[in-house]
């Protein structure tokens, strides 16, 4: 075997784990199942609020793409972070993001959340989760599940039809406005909001 052709051989090996691993909806659907489950037992824990928020920081960590959410919410004026304001805009967005939607699933307690079923959109995977809360209609909670940034993981909520991901583009848009465009006045109102 000549060189060029163990290195194209080589090569082509090299992609064959790529394509054997790349996501797929039974993928998107055990993962989002992980991300319901623990939920549910964050929303049945009986803890104090801040605990509760503390819970679901850590779960939009460990199964959120935190950073593109974020440089998502954040658009354009995303690529004018300096490494330093990137680290601490993702840090304060995500202290953000936990209380808001922390204090939104408090409202679930006595409820619960359960996977119905997931199907390939373009390049990601909706998964269809319904939530079930007492004396209220079930009403949706989709996820968006990608493996772009090398692992699994979800890159927007749809609660009731409306997308974080674009909520929080609008939200971010006007803190930034009110702040002049100040990046580190952005980061110290993300700070306290939510």
């Amino acid at each position: 075997m000549k060189r060029r052709e163990f290195i194209a051989s080589a090569a082509a090996l090299a992609l064959l784990p790529m394509q054997a691993f790349a996501l797929t909806t039974a993928q998107a659907e055990v993962l989002v199942n992980k991300v319901v489950v623990d939920i549910n037992r964050v929303i049945a824990s009986g803890k104090s609020l801040s605990g509760m928020i503390a819970d679901f920081e850590a779960i939009f960590k460990r199964y959120g793409d935190v950073n593109i959410i974020a440089r998502s919410a954040l658009g354009a004026d995303a690529r004018r972070l300096s490494a330093s304001q990137e680290r601490a805009y993702v840090s304060a967005f995500t202290g953000y993001i936990s209380r808001k939607y922390g204090k939104r699933f408090n409202e679930f307690v006595g409820g619960r959340i359960e996977v119905t079923g997931g199907r390939q959109v373009k390049s990601f995977f909706e998964v269809q989760a319904t939530a079930i809360l007492p004396g209220q209609s079930p009403f949706g909670v989709n996820f968006l599940v990608s493996d772009k940034s090398g692992k699994d993981l979800f890159f927007d909520m749809v609660i009731e039809g409306i997308s974080l991901r674009l909520t929080e583009k609008s939200e971010i848009g006007a803190m930034l406005d009110k702040n002049r465009g100040n990046i580190d006045g952005l980061i110290a109102d993300l700070k306290k909001a939510g």
